[in-house]
């Protein structure tokens, strides 16, 4: 099977943008708040999400939260950055 249907969860603000071809359909939702994602996930996979990659603004513990919720039922990745983008990072995410 290939894939056609793919999702990324992105923390900031909230939003919904899908776009694609005949062949291949992305969505992107924006959430204020990694709990969000959940409801987000639980959606993509009810609408045939075959794959869901989130941003690095969750942590592997939202991750593993996410992936319990959805009951290990598509991959889940999630963006990582390395020890150099530590700084930068705290700068973009803190409140």
């Amino acid at each position: 099977m290939a894939l056609t249907n793919f999702g990324f969860i992105v923390t900031g603000d909230n939003f919904t943008q899908e776009q694609g071809t005949q062949k291949f359909r992305m969505k992107v939702v924006g959430v204020k708040h990694p709990e969000q994602g959940i409801e987000v996930a639980k959606k993509m996979v009810a609408e045939g999400i075959q794959l869901i990659e989130l941003c690095g603004g969750f942590s592997p513990v939202w991750a593993g939260k996410i992936i319990e919720a959805i009951n290990y039922s598509v991959p889940v990745g999630v963006v990582a950055y390395g020890p150099e983008s530590i700084d930068k990072m705290y700068e973009l995410f803190a409140v």
